[in-house]
């Protein structure tokens, strides 16, 4: 298997990234916020996982090792494939997924296109015992219940989940608990 992947980017592609390597380009399928920030030149290194199918061969890319190994956990759940992990991965941040599941939250997990909430509580059903409660999984799953209804009142205004979780995260530390006003607050980030 083809553990990591480290080269300069010669291609974005709407779903994946053209690595060179060796003076061979490799096609590299990964997440939508990774391919907004890279540029073509780079060098990047990559943790990756190799898909074999009868019919072709598909690499997936993913910065952090923890990326990649919830990947390969996604892609154990009944119903998930490969595209639809990485979906997934493109949609909610890797912390987020983790509090997803820690905290059984089916509805964060479904507003991801292509699932549903039979899936979503299969992803939850499947990963609850394969993520370990570390310092780290408990400090993201005793984010406020206050963050959860403004990520769901932009995602109602028509924000996208990656675009509502980065107004959250720009939210002063001492903003106070309360909903409004850091609505408010995640608000002003879009102006």
């Amino acid at each position: 298997m083809i553990a990591t992947l480290r080269g300069e980017i010669t291609q974005i592609e709407d779903s994946a990234l053209v690595i060179e390597l060796g003076g061979a380009g490799m096609r590299v399928h990964v997440p939508m916020p990774l391919r907004g920030r890279v540029k073509v030149g780079e060098s990047v290194l990559l943790y990756t996982h190799l898909v074999v199918r009868e019919d072709s061969l598909n690499l997936y890319g993913f910065e952090t090792r923890a990326e990649r190994d919830l990947y390969t956990m996604l892609l154990g759940v009944s119903g998930i494939g490969p595209r639809l992990a990485l979906s997934v991965l493109s949609s909610l941040a890797l912390d987020t997924v983790k509090r997803a599941v820690f905290n059984e939250e089916s509805d964060i997990l479904s507003r991801v296109p292509g699932i549903g909430k039979k899936t979503a509580q299969r992803i939850i059903l499947a990963l609850h015992d394969k993520l370990k409660p570390t310092d780290a999984l408990r400090e993201v799953a005793s984010m406020s219940d206050t963050d959860s209804e403004v990520l769901a009142a932009l995602t109602a205004l028509g924000y996208s989940v990656i675009e509502a979780q980065t107004a959250i995260q720009s939210i002063p530390k001492d903003a106070p608990d309360d909903v409004e006003e850091r609505l408010r607050l995640a608000l002003g980030y879009f102006q």
